[in-house]
């Protein structure tokens, strides 16, 4: 198991929107998400610079390269694609963050 986190952005004024969505994440999303083994999921919001902050715990880590192919990740992306930066592809752009403290 390990603890991965990323920074995303969202464009300004969207922060209620981008929580709606999330408080009604598609079944089918929540089920792919826990087959590829993320756990913990939580996404926090920076209310000033709109920067979203995101952590969880993957199972396999190399599983998750395999993601962005899956049909209904790719359909969340055109959904959110509005409300964020994104990619080319629609996926968020984000920046992997690096760990450097834990407290047990």
């Amino acid at each position: 198991m390990k603890v991965l986190a990323f920074r995303m952005k969202l464009f300004p004024g969207y922060s209620q929107e981008y929580k709606l969505r999330h408080d009604q994440i598609w079944p089918e999303l929540k089920l792919l998400l826990k087959d590829y083994g993320i756990s913990d999921y939580r996404i926090f919001l920076d209310e000033e610079t709109h920067f979203l902050f995101s952590v969880f715990t993957a199972e396999n880590e190399d599983l998750l390269s395999q993601l962005p192919e899956n049909p209904v990740m790719k359909k969340w992306w055109v959904f959110m694609k509005d409300i964020m930066e994104t990619n080319e592809d629609h996926s968020p752009l984000s920046l992997p963050l690096k760990n450097v403290f834990f407290m047990q």
